[in-house]
């Protein structure tokens, strides 16, 4: 069986709050509160660098809001963005929002999913 990680972003979801993360990221892309959504999106969507990556990896993956996470797993107060491993019903943080904050590259975001990949082999 393959892991899966689950990609949680520092947003909610829903219309209105993703109309409010695309304006923040256009007009004051460097107080924007999502570090994950900044290396991976545009205002527009994902960037195909990243999509292409993330159709490469041996893992199943899963894209949860900070809302969904609360809701879907019951998990609150840890700090987003945040890359888990899901293991049976539950989640364990794999890389920590300060990990992924101190990424300011795509290359750098991709490097560190791939040495912790690695780790799970």
């Amino acid at each position: 069986m393959k892991p899966t990680i689950v990609f949680v972003y520092n947003a909610d979801s829903g219309l209105f709050n993703t109309l409010g993360d695309i304006a923040h990221k256009l007009f004051s892309p460097k107080t924007y509160s999502c570090n994950l959504c900044a290396i991976t999106h545009t205002p527009l969507g994902m960037k195909d660098e990243w999509k292409e990556y993330l159709d490469s990896l041996p893992v199943e993956k899963i894209f949860l809001h900070a809302d969904e996470l609360k809701k879907e797993y019951g998990i609150k107060n840890v700090a987003l963005p945040a890359i888990f491993l899901k293991e049976g019903d539950g989640l364990k943080i794999w890389i920590k929002a300060s990990e992924i904050n101190r990424c300011s590259s795509m290359d750098e975001l991709k490097n560190l999913i791939n040495s912790r990949l690695k780790r799970l082999k």
